[in-house]
């Protein structure tokens, strides 16, 4: 008769090859099917249990196969939260039942406006939107003023799509639909010929900018390009047309500006066309929305208006008379008018800028995106929330806007709605339409939805938990506090950085987040290569003779299958499920296929069984109590040692010591160790059972009598010694 280890190492050295077959029976390749295609459509718990099918083969997959009766007990196990110590499941002593549980999540990912990771990252992008915008106006500015002396005729000029685009965005013209052409007129008219081609257009805009610079009619140029005023004014208007934050350098402009350009102004129609100029009287006045350009322009007429409309400063800080006119001899300001302007001016801009601290709106954005639950909730206006404090301000899409580089100004609240109620995988959906990426989560109905990431948030949880079993087992007193120390630490920086990976080549960048994935799924990075990997990741998990379905250790697909990626690398919603994600799935099947082949040979020898059972189990051991609770593992200990029936009537707590004094747990994570324990195994089944041959030496060795508890116990504890 053949020997119970023989028959094992049959199985064992061709694991791969054992598991294969046993895959491709007619009977599991169909259930397995059939699970992989249905388990999907479950929502509930209920939905489960109710699909025999499903939660048959489930219970079997974890080893649960004999309770599948049990359902009130089970559904207890599934609704339970394993976040809590104190659950149901966690209160088991099998830690089959927390494993179950932790296999399934039906009480659903979050759902919520932005995960902590997108909220923080769009901050982020705020709050340097801002440097940015300095360092690029400063970029901008240094490279006009240091090329535009080399410019000697219009053509330079309008030839070189930076510098114009300077001066067209200085002088508040679109950079994208003004002809070169039209410009080239503007700027070789003659402005003091009433016929010219810019005193023709009748717009005040085009007239400055002709001014600007000191072409002929030709497009040559005499001297200089621009003098240093009109260098001065450009740049000024450059710098105030692209800021869109107080700051103390904008309001230098400001200032800047007004001096140069008030001098040209003739009339109030000349003043209002001027965006800037006005923008500047509103902030020295103290003017809101509520004063409109109109009143703004007949309290610079009439003096009776003005005082009607409670704009009298401002009408005495100019000179035009009731037609908005200006006297011969006069000017639009007097010195002294102009410096009491520009006081005014600095001190409101000065509270400007002090209420651009980002700080405000950071704490603003995190306490109202908290809240949101539907984009009606995101799209509501910081003046109808119940904060009376913050409805100076920016709006929660203003800030996003502009943390994706996007004018707030340019795009309409029910364009935002939109674009946030758009399918982002859906190539001709509107915020597809638009080129344009967003990076809050709502459904098409305007609902918050579970944020998609490189990896769910429970995939996370459970790798997490997973990664600091593998890193303090067999650890105690400071060794153990040092590695947990360690583990949360990695922990963070893997929870952290996940939330922050789009591709598969970002996260294979990361050697420190592949050898946590690696580790968290008892795999060692030192065993696999980066080439390897990366097939790994762009292998088709549908197709069973993809490079990773082809690998001996299922355990490579099922990683893959952790991460929420297509074939192409890029995060996709399609690999994501609902109570499992796909590498739950993929872990399900292969646990079912597993335990179908140890059941398979237990029908032919119950002791291949166990010997593979406990292979398979050992290095998740952690200490004795974990072989007291898993009556198979404590069957294969208690057979190794020739133990009595009786043992099992022993305190546990002597039970436990006596294991220890057996077994070292720690060499249950050594794979030869593991080997000599089964090596032991097979061949005391065999004596005990009579299925194999035992030679007098080995009976001798390990004793053919059976010895009682108590004895066992006590030959222990003088080991121990």
């Amino acid at each position: 008769m053949v020997s119970t280890y023989v028959s094992y190492l049959s199985v064992a050295r061709n694991l791969g090859a054992s598991l294969s077959s046993v895959a491709s029976q007619a009977t599991v390749a169909r259930d397995s099917s059939y699970y992989k295609e249905n388990i999907g459509k479950v929502t509930t718990v209920d939905e489960f249990m109710g699909d025999y099918k499903l939660y048959s083969y489930a219970m079997k997959a974890y080893g649960l196969e004999d309770m599948t009766y049990a359902k009130a007990f089970m559904k207890k196990v599934l609704e339970s939260d394993l976040s809590d110590s104190s659950s149901f499941a966690n209160s088991l002593s099998d830690g089959r039942y927390a494993e179950f549980a932790a296999a399934f999540k039906f009480s659903g990912e979050t759902e919520t406006a932005q995960s902590d990771a997108q909220r923080d990252s769009l901050l982020d992008a705020y709050e340097e939107s801002f440097d940015t915008e300095a360092d690029d106006i400063a970029d901008q500015t240094d490279y006009f003023e240091e090329n535009i002396s080399s410019i000697t005729s219009v053509d330079d000029l309008l030839s070189s799509s930076k510098l114009k685009n300077y001066v067209l965005t200085a002088f508040g013209l679109n950079t994208e639909y003004t002809s070169t052409s039209f410009l080239k007129s503007v700027l070789t008219s003659d402005l003091d010929d009433a016929d010219s081609f810019v005193n023709q257009l009748d717009d005040d805009v085009y007239v400055n900018l002709a001014k600007a610079f000191n072409f002929n009619e030709d497009g040559s140029t005499d001297g200089d390009v621009m003098s240093e005023d009109q260098l001065s004014l450009v740049t000024s208007a450059y710098a105030v047309a692209s800021a869109t934050i107080a700051s103390s350098e904008t309001g230098e402009a400001y200032d800047t500006y007004f001096a140069a350009q008030l001098g040209n102004i003739t009339s109030v129609d000349e003043l209002m066309s001027d965006d800037k100029l006005v923008s500047y009287l509103r902030t020295a006045y103290g003017l809101t929305d509520s004063e409109t350009d109109n009143f703004i322009s007949a309290a610079l007429k009439s003096a009776d208006v003005a005082d009607a409309i409670g704009l009298s400063e401002l009408h005495d800080a100019f000179n035009f008379d009731e037609d908005g006119a200006l006297a011969d001899g006069d000017t639009a300001q007097t010195s002294e008018q102009t410096a009491a302007t520009t006081a005014a001016f600095d001190e409101n801009y000065q509270l400007l800028i002090a209420n651009t601290d980002t700080e405000d709106a950071v704490d603003n954005y995190t306490t109202r995106i908290a809240s949101v639950t539907s984009i009606d909730d995101f799209l509501v206006s910081n003046d109808d929330d119940d904060d009376d404090d913050n409805d100076d301000l920016p709006e929660l899409w203003e800030m996003a806007l502009r943390a994706y580089d996007i004018d707030p100004d340019s795009v309409s609240r029910s364009e935002v709605r939109k674009i946030l109620e758009s399918d982002p995988s859906d190539s001709k959906s509107y915020v597809n339409s638009l080129d344009d990426d967003r990076f809050v989560n709502f459904d098409s109905n305007g609902d918050v939805t579970v944020p998609l990431q490189a990896m769910s948030e429970s995939v996370i949880d459970d790798y997490a938990a997973y990664y600091k079993q593998n890193k303090i087992r067999y650890l105690e007193g400071d060794e153990l506090t040092e590695a947990t120390d360690a583990a949360d630490e990695e922990i963070t920086y893997f929870r952290e950085q996940m939330a922050t990976i789009t591709t598969a080549s970002e996260f294979l960048a990361d050697d420190r987040l592949v050898s946590f994935a690696l580790e968290a799924k008892g795999l060692d990075p030192d065993d696999v290569t980066s080439e390897e990997l990366e097939k790994m990741f762009s292998s088709d998990l549908d197709d069973e003779d993809s490079y990773v379905n082809k690998l001996d250790d299922n355990r490579f697909a099922e990683l893959v299958g952790a991460f929420n990626f297509d074939q192409d690398g890029n995060i996709s919603d399609e690999p994501t499920g609902t109570v499992q994600q796909r590498g739950d799935v993929l872990e399900t099947i292969d646990a079912y296929v597993r335990l179908t082949l140890e059941d398979d040979q237990g029908d032919s020898n119950t002791g291949v069984r166990l010997a593979l059972y406990f292979e398979r189990k050992a290095p998740e051991i952690s200490n004795a109590y974990d072989i007291l609770g898993d009556s198979a593992l404590f069957e294969f200990f208690t057979t190794t040692f020739n133990l009595s029936s009786y043992v099992s009537n022993m305190d546990v707590d002597k039970q436990a010591e006596m294991i220890s004094n057996f077994i070292d747990i720690k060499d249950l994570s050594d794979p030869e160790k593991v080997d000599d324990l089964i090596k032991r195994f097979t061949a005391m089944y065999d004596m005990a059972n009579g299925t194999g041959t035992t030679s007098t030496a080995l009976s001798i060795l390990t004793g053919s009598a059976t010895i009682s508890a108590d004895t066992l116990l006590a030959m222990a504890q003088l080991k121990s010694g």
